[in-house]
């Protein structure tokens, strides 16, 4: 009986022990994080490193980068119960929380207000992009601007222009000159063959007040897009002749092919670093309107944000790990590497702007803006980019596509309110010159 007790005794001690130890001094709280980005991945993985070796709460960061289906191999992780703790923002919002995937970041925002300093996330809570109503699911470290157009200003002058006009008609009379002038050595303008429609002329028509979604009585309306496919087609006509992947475009652009091109702001690090500019000066301007006047905002994209995923088991420190993520020590190297252009005003005022280079020609104009999501459905055929795109290249009549995206849009819009898988968002008080600020309404019919 004493053996006993003795041996009893033994166990216990070392069960005391044992429970002494702190989980072992070197255990971390690990914390995963997939991304599909790729552009900015030196610098996360340094600030990641940094984060690693010196934050005090025991916590290790784990990234993993995902090239293809990136939405898809999180949905497949969810449901095997194999998800990460944290996520980018390259998923459809909607989708996600209908799911019940997603834990909403309102709570932790409003008691963190360090957090509400740097990131400003209630000015910059944009409907079924980073927030549902009231629950906001992300806030955005920066914004990439609307398209401009990069310009040759070498071609331009030699055709006797010195900078890019205000309406569609003279834009297009430039580029037509400027192709004339080349005799086939260089041409006015060049298309990607990777959606051209959104690169230019969607964008000139959202300046123009036109958009392929009416907000206001809640369904798809691509009407307004006839004038500019008319002109689309007079563009082409005066286009480098050969429609290649961005890329090689971007290349060709580079070794002075053609003198117009239309992209986003990630063109300043692709001019400056990955095929720099270097036998001629190159100028950045605003897309003309059909008019010269602007009637509507110019879409810019959120960039860089940080979704916790509901399967998450330590949340607090998935929060700590997106506290670092959006800390103005991160956000302002993200922002002077020129990553992206900063979306607060307080980052604003505090990045080094000497460092962004070519960046600082797209900062964002007054005009530019985040647009409500539109609802996702499921379309059968082309998507309206591609059909538009058709009709410009002659391939269909305009007419005939443009009566072809509202019938096959609106049907299968309606099927899946029907269904139940969407809502109809209307936002009565719409205005298309500051498309964030009305207020969202979503209807089961």
């Amino acid at each position: 009986m004493k053996k006993l007790s003795f041996i009893l005794a033994l166990m216990m001690a070392a069960l005391c022990i044992f429970s002494a130890v702190p989980a072992m001094a070197d255990e971390k709280t690990v914390i995963t994080y997939w991304t599909n980005d790729r552009h900015d991945m030196e610098y996360l993985n340094k600030m990641i490193e940094k984060f690693n070796a010196e934050n005090t709460d025991n916590i290790e960061i784990q990234m993993t980068v995902i090239t293809d289906e990136y939405e898809n191999q999180i949905l497949l992780a969810y449901q095997g119960g194999t998800a990460p703790d944290i996520v980018g923002q390259s998923v459809n919002l909607k989708n996600f929380t209908d799911y019940g995937m997603l834990v909403s970041l309102s709570d932790y925002i409003a008691a963190d207000e360090e957090y509400q300093k740097v990131n400003e996330p209630y000015t910059h809570a944009f409907e079924g992009l980073n927030a549902i109503g009231d629950d906001i699911y992300w806030v955005s470290i920066g914004m990439r601007s609307g398209v401009r157009i990069e310009y040759n200003k070498a071609l331009l002058e030699k055709s006797g222009y010195t900078a890019i006009p205000a309406t569609l008609d003279e834009y297009i009379e430039m580029a037509k000159t400027m192709t004339a002038a080349g005799n086939g050595e260089y041409y006015g303008i060049g298309f990607t063959s990777s959606s051209p429609f959104e690169r230019q002329l969607e964008m000139m028509a959202q300046v123009s007040g036109i958009y392929y979604y009416d907000y206001v009585n809640g369904k798809f309306d691509f009407s307004g897009y006839k004038p500019i496919l008319e002109k689309g087609r007079e563009l082409v006509a005066a286009a480098y002749p050969d429609q290649q992947g961005v890329d090689n475009m971007r290349a060709l652009f580079q070794t002075g092919n053609f003198a117009l091109w239309g992209n986003a702001s990630q063109e300043a690090g692709v001019f400056t670093q990955q095929l720099p500019i270097t036998e001629f000066e190159w100028g950045v301007a605003p897309v003309p309107s059909l008019t010269g006047e602007i009637k509507g905002a110019l879409q810019t994209t959120l960039s860089k944000g940080f979704l916790m995923m509901s399967s998450c088991e330590n949340k607090d420190a998935a929060w700590k790990v997106i506290k670092f993520f959006q800390s103005e020590e991160f956000i302002k190297g993200y922002l002077e590497n020129g990553y992206c252009l900063p979306i607060t005003s307080y980052m604003d005022q505090r990045i080094d702007k000497t460092k962004i280079g070519r960046l600082a020609d797209f900062s964002l104009l007054e005009y530019e803006s985040v647009y409500p999501a539109v609802p996702t459905i499921n379309l059968i055929g082309d998507d309206y980019r591609t059909t538009l795109w058709n009709a410009i290249m002659g391939y269909v009549e305009i007419d005939a596509a443009i009566e072809d995206l509202n019938t096959r849009y609106n049907q299968a819009y309606d099927e899946d309110i029907l269904s139940g898988s969407v809502k109809r968002l209307v936002i009565a008080d719409f205005d298309p010159l500051h498309p964030a600020a009305g207020t969202a309404t979503y209807l089961d019919k």
